[in-house]
């Protein structure tokens, strides 16, 4: 078959059929009585198998070598071609991210675009000081959606602050990008969404922060509860009560439950929680869970702090007693 024909019925051109020639790719393996360039049925098998070669993303210099060497390895190149098509993938990803995030912030000319751009790599910078700073300039100028992403990414407590910050003041439609970090297979992007949402108003937030309540981590489940006490939203009771028998934070959880026992009905629930968790507590949990009765009102914390004071651990009763004394007094 001669080279017109085999570019006609191969899809490939007979000057790229040339180039492959020149670079013993496919030669034919005859001529005709005129010269010209003949191909056998090998032959044309030969260039299907260059174009399937290279339609999975091969140079030229690999597909003779694939079809040449003997000792070559095929599952070791699709490895490898495996590799550098998802690092291409993520590359045009994070520009396509990156174009979508400056027309979302609809800028007005060339100048703001650079400033975008500068702020946006900015937050991505292996400097803490210079993500810090990005992050305290980036109100109203740096996409929301940015915003997010860097502070689920952020380990330096001091930038993530600056963060929180700045997506406090980004407006509307946080709380729901954040919440994607929330269900998160990585707890540490959990721990992170959830301490960019205590820092947010609104119902929204406060329904994310339920939903972290159930959560696997205990520090995701800790940070919920805190914000929701403050907050005055019940439900977080049994995570704040844990948090005092562990010590973790327990100054705080006992300033938050003394916040829900705003009527009498939630402060005897809560002082109820304090009084199951002394029975099996060690002692120093003993005195903090005694100490968290001060600011409960009602009768079941009396009741509770009367029956301490002659609790067997001295430390337990001074402290019982001590209390008993300030509300006496209020």
């Amino acid at each position: 078959m001669l080279i017109g024909e085999v570019a006609r019925r191969s899809g490939v051109s007979a000057r790229m059929l040339r180039h492959y020639e020149s670079l013993g790719l496919v030669r034919p393996t005859g001529r005709s009585g005129s010269g010209y360039r003949e191909y056998s049925g090998e032959d044309i098998r030969r260039i299907f198998h260059v174009e399937s070669l290279r339609s999975l993303g091969l140079s030229l210099k690999e597909v003779g070598r694939a079809l040449d060497d003997p000792d070559f390895r095929p599952a070791d190149l699709v490895a490898d071609l495996v590799r550098h098509t998802e690092e291409r993938l993520a590359a045009e990803t994070e520009l396509l991210t990156r174009l979508r995030r400056i027309g979302a912030a609809d800028p007005a000319d060339w100048e703001e675009v650079l400033g975008i751009v500068g702020l946006v790599q900015a937050l991505g910078s292996e400097s803490a000081g210079r993500r810090q700073r990005a992050a305290l300039s980036s109100t109203d100028t740096v996409p929301v959606e940015a915003l997010v992403e860097a502070v689920l990414a952020e380990a330096d407590p001091n930038v993530a602050g600056a963060l929180s910050w700045a997506l406090a003041g980004a407006g509307g439609g946080v709380a729901h990008l954040l919440a994607e970090g929330l269900d998160s297979p990585r707890v540490g992007v959990r721990r992170r969404a959830v301490r960019a949402l205590v820092e947010l108003p609104g119902e929204e937030t406060t329904a994310l922060l339920r939903r972290a309540l159930t959560d696997p981590d205990v520090v995701v489940r800790r940070h919920a509860a805190l914000a929701l006490g403050v907050r005055g939203i019940a439900g977080a009771e049994p995570t704040l009560v844990g948090m005092i028998v562990d010590e973790a934070n327990d100054v705080d959880a006992a300033d938050a439950l003394s916040v829900l026992a705003g009527d009498p009905e939630s402060a005897d629930r809560i002082a109820g929680l304090l009084v199951e968790r002394l029975t099996a507590a060690d002692p120093s949990a003993r005195r903090r869970l005694t100490q968290a009765l001060t600011d409960i009102p009602g009768p079941r914390a009396a009741q509770a702090l009367a029956d301490l004071a002659r609790d067997a651990d001295r430390a337990v009763a001074l402290t019982a007693t001590y209390i008993l004394g300030i509300r006496t007094v209020d």
